[in-house]
């Protein structure tokens, strides 16, 4: 009995003790509803003997990796997979993803640990059932692009990909289309270092270039079937409208990038209207369109960084409504504690309020844009403590921050003082 065990049998020891010196006062006593853990290696009455040994083996692994003496833990582990031939209680399938985890967290931490050390352990762990084989190929195959194999990794994922086992359910179905993700990036991946080779070289030969385009064509056909599946895909979706810019076809970029943020069938993803407002940008796109991008960004997420070019955006238009959304997009930023600090916020939310006051009812203005913000807001932004380290950190901020106070909270007598500034700024 090793000592895990005899602190739970002194701990049941003591539950016994208590219940027997005083059976009345247990009555009303609640029984914890704390969740057990489930031992992986209990000892049973029909316990055999090959069932102990791989259970006490188990306790030595976990001892080991608990502290960290993975030369040890190697040398259990590598009897304990014989748990896998044990067919008298249908016990391997349970143990087989325990025997996958435990192992390749060993080679990982495990100095001299070799790449042909992960592949007997991913090929062996792949064919002793089907329960695990694609997500064991792909991790397999992420530990080669980690080590440089690209074409081998590549490989992994082509034939997990044309595996199948059986009438495939919805979850094979839903994995395999993963596989196929990842084996067109990796397409993508060989693709770049071929334009990274073409680029800096000035001998440029046809025959590259064909090998090159077979690379985009393989990696497009599962690229553009993503978008058929619902789902967050950015990187795989980035891959393909860098390639699809290179070889010029803006049309179905543009294509690309609406599909994948306006899709209701695909979850909300703010990152999907950032790629199409970089790219609109990119293609010097009206600052209509942009905003129009932005407008969406900044529903989702209106602490976003792109809301500083959306309210500079905003600045620039020649209608009175777009300086009223300008200065809510600002106020709204600044709801945030991540902008209190920030220099380029504030001037902008000054040069907005500038703007604004040409207008004649600028006053009511932003008064309703602050109507729901002067109980907390002066705690967050205007408090003593604020404008001593504003002064002391960055008196510019300070100086901007000062000459907005009287505007923001007209009826508030606020201790943010611009003590440090003269009288004529």
């Amino acid at each position: 009995m090793n000592h895990l065990d005899i602190e739970l049998g002194s701990l049941e020891d003591l539950e016994d003790d208590n219940d027997l010196s005083d059976n009345n006062s247990s009555k009303g006593r609640k029984k914890t509803k704390l969740p057990l853990v489930n031992e992986l290696y209990k000892e049973t009455p029909k316990e055999t003997g090959f069932h102990q040994s791989t259970r006490i083996c188990l306790e030595k692994i976990r001892e080991a990796m608990l502290y960290h003496r993975w030369q040890e833990a190697a040398e259990y582990m590598a009897c304990y997979p014989q748990m896998l031939e044990d067919g008298t209680r249908g016990t391997a399938r349970q143990y087989k993803e325990l025997i996958w985890r435990i192992s390749t967290e060993i080679l990982h931490q495990h100095p001299n640990s070799k790449l042909e050390d992960y592949n007997n352990i991913y090929e062996r762990m792949k064919h002793s059932g089907v329960k695990h084989y694609l997500m064991i190929s792909l991790e397999h195959s992420f530990h080669m692009l980690l080590h440089g194999h690209i074409e081998d990794a590549k490989r992994q994922l082509s034939v997990a990909e044309s595996w199948r086992h059986g009438k495939e359910s919805s979850a094979q179905y839903q994995k395999t289309k993963l596989i196929q993700a990842y084996r067109s990036l990796l397409d993508y991946i060989i693709w770049c270092d071929k334009k990274f080779a073409q680029l800096n070289t000035d001998y440029h030969d046809s025959g590259d270039n064909q090998e090159m385009h077979n690379y985009f064509r393989q990696a497009s056909v599962n690229l553009k079937e993503i978008l058929k599946n619902p789902g967050v895909w950015d990187p795989f979706i980035l891959s393909y409208v860098e390639m699809l810019e290179f070889y010029e076809d803006q049309e179905e970029a543009l294509k690309v990038l609406k599909d994948y943020a306006y899709d209701n069938s695909f979850p909300p993803n703010p990152n999907a209207h950032v790629y199409l407002y970089q790219y609109l940008k990119r293609h010097k796109s009206s600052d209509r369109k942009l905003m129009k991008v932005l407008k969406v960004i900044q529903g989702l997420v209106p602490s976003h960084e792109l809301m500083l070019e959306y309210s500079s955006l905003l600045l620039k238009s020649e209608k009175n409504g777009d300086i009223q959304k300008a200065l809510g997009v600002l106020l709204e930023m600044l709801d945030f504690a991540c902008w209190r600090s920030n220099l380029d916020v504030w001037k902008c939310l000054k040069a907005v309020i500038q703007k604004l006051q040409l207008q004649e009812n600028w006053r009511n203005i932003v008064l309703g844009e602050m109507a729901g913000r002067k109980d907390w807001w002066p705690a967050l932004h205007f408090t003593s403590f604020h404008a001593s380290k504003d002064s002391e950190e960055n008196p510019e901020l300070m100086e901007v921050k000062a000459s907005l106070t009287k505007i923001l909270c007209p009826d508030l007598k606020l201790k943010y003082t611009a003590g440090r500034i003269t009288s004529g700024q």
